[in-house]
């Protein structure tokens, strides 16, 4: 069925802006969509937060933003005393309205990011240590201090979690990867789930993200199955206040005018984008908001080698796409090998899906074995015994030791792909500047993922740490302010999650905590503006 112009309107959103308009204290006569000809006018419903992505970063902030607060337990005691007594001097105060940067200062934790840090202490005290010390929150629900907001997601409440393979475990504890206020066991336990052991299957966590999002009842401010297409600020002209906004590509530096031309300010937000129906037809929305929150994670783009031949169908990228050919029988009786090229541990579940296939495996990394950076020297072996036999066979199946390249694995440290050929062969490059070519049955690259932020503008090259370059979760994060989870470069835009370095459901949490903070205090002046007459009706400043 094909959607007609007015039908569009009429469709997408409708229970949400009904709901959105009770809590906005506001009668909405029309959706906040408009036809992509028209330029948007004053009277259209501004949201105060739209959320993109609804993977655990998305729905960690709506959890906030919903109005539930973190009260420091009556009987706990968290065994930093330092903090204790910090935590102490305001224990009549939630979390979220204390000062975050008092309160993590001087922890120190795997997350770059101060509050990731302070979040995680609390939830989960001396997680490094190996202690299993109970959360020292307790949550309240107070509706006085929703704010309204939006979460989009292209699948339902879990993101990426629904896609990842479900054969492989988590590398964190699943207590590691719940959301506040939902104990992972005792769901797992409700649910007659037989979990056998600390760490858990992509599958299960998935599950359990779905069903949060419901039993917190937060299902209302989710919309599954929308893609969007173009974030963009609007502008208006400083001395023009009834006329259309202007937007699109104008520049920062442009904003301030000399010689007496007019200058523009920078407004909301303009979120476009559309909305898979059950036939397959898409239903195009434009919403505006005064802040949006970027919780995409990086799991939309596999990282590429940019090398001649990677686009040759026997070059796979994704772990999705070998368990296919595998279970497909593509590899069965293949007296070539698989070429595995990575170190991380997705490349390691791909070691593993080969051996235990009995399928032979050639794997190929830059860095030595030894190199401390290795994910491998950061677990313990005890916990991630899988993980530890393929960094064993990395180490003594080299093939400067076994010379054998037809066994059922052969490392080559320290060397790069040069090219993939035609004819199924890969040339590869030693650190000494030796070349090698080698015959494989099926290439697969597995070197990480970026984000795929193509609705920003430059893609949101101008936001990282590293201006003109693409945002990546490890060497160019987006940069923040460390406690509000702000962009330092873009006024109104916040991220949390991997795009700022927090790659572990354990510390993205945190920038939920910051993000809440920030908005609830921004929140309270313009309420406060409003109330003194001075508010003028403008988004949040």
């Amino acid at each position: 069925r094909t959607y007609s112009g007015t039908e569009t309107e009429g469709q997408f959103l409708n229970s949400f802006v009904q709901y959105f308009g009770d809590s906005l204290g506001r009668k909405i006569k029309r959706m906040p969509l408009i036809e992509e000809t028209v330029l948007p006018g004053d009277s259209l419903l501004t949201l105060p937060v739209v959320i993109i992505g609804n993977g655990p970063s998305g729905i960690c902030l709506s959890y906030l933003l919903s109005g539930y607060r973190p009260y420091l337990s009556p009987e706990a005691i968290h065994p930093n005393p330092i903090l204790h007594t910090k935590l102490e001097e305001a224990r009549h105060l939630s979390i979220v309205d204390q000062d975050l940067e008092y309160l993590s200062e001087g922890l120190e934790g795997r997350s770059s990011n101060p509050v990731a840090v302070l979040f995680d202490t609390l939830l989960h005290p001396d997680a490094d240590f190996g202690y299993d010390y109970p959360p020292v929150l307790h949550w309240k629900l107070e509706q006085h201090n929703y704010i309204p907001h939006i979460v989009l997601g292209k699948g339902p409440p879990g993101g990426a979690w629904h896609s990842m393979e479900g054969s492989m475990l988590t590398i964190s504890f699943g207590d590691w990867m719940e959301l506040p206020g939902l104990s992972f066991k005792e769901w797992a336990a409700s649910k007659r789930r037989n979990i056998k052991s600390d760490r858990v299957m992509p599958e299960e966590i998935a599950c359990y993200y779905k069903h949060y999002v419901k039993v917190m009842g937060l299902q209302k401010n989710f919309r599954d199955n929308v893609y969007i297409t173009s974030v963009s600020r609007l502008y208006r002209e400083k001395d023009d206040e009834g006329r259309s906004h202007q937007n699109e590509d104008i520049s920062t530096q442009h904003l301030e005018m000399e010689d007496g031309q007019k200058s523009l300010i920078k407004r909301n937000w303009e979120v476009r984008g559309y909305q898979r129906a059950t036939d397959g037809s898409h239903v195009p929305f434009c919403l505006f908001a005064e802040n949006v929150a970027l919780a995409t994670g990086t799991f939309d783009s596999p990282g590429r080698l940019q090398v001649e031949g990677e686009d040759f169908p026997f070059v796979l990228h994704s772990m999705s796409d070998f368990g296919a050919a595998i279970s497909k029988g593509k590899l069965r009786g293949k007296a070539d090998p698989v070429l595995i090229v990575g170190a991380g541990l997705t490349a390691a579940d791909a070691v593993l899906c080969a051996y235990n296939n009995n399928i032979p495996v050639v794997h190929v990394f830059r860095r030595r074995v030894t190199d401390t950076s290795l994910i491998f020297k950061q677990l313990p072996k005890k916990l991630y015994p899988e993980y530890h036999k393929v960094y064993h066979m990395m180490c003594t199946q080299s093939h400067t030791v076994d010379s054998n390249q037809h066994s059922a694995y052969t490392s080559f440290p320290e060397h790069n792909v040069l090219s993939f050929k035609p004819e199924m062969k890969c040339v590869l490059q030693s650190a000494s500047g030796l070349k090698k070519i080698l015959k494989f049955s099926v290439a697969l690259v597995l070197i990480g993922s970026h984000p795929n932020l193509f609705f920003l503008k430059d893609q949101g090259h101008s936001i990282g740490h590293h201006s003109n370059q693409p945002i990546t979760c490890k060497g160019n994060p987006i940069e923040i302010d460390p406690y509000t989870y702000e962009c330092t470069k873009e006024a109104n835009l916040f991220a949390l999650g991997p795009l700022v370095g927090d790659n572990f459901v354990r510390f993205l949490k945190g920038g939920a905590l910051g993000i809440a903070r920030c908005l609830a205090i921004r929140q309270k002046k313009k309420h406060e503006l409003i109330e003194s007459g001075d508010g003028g009706g403008e988004g949040v400043p």
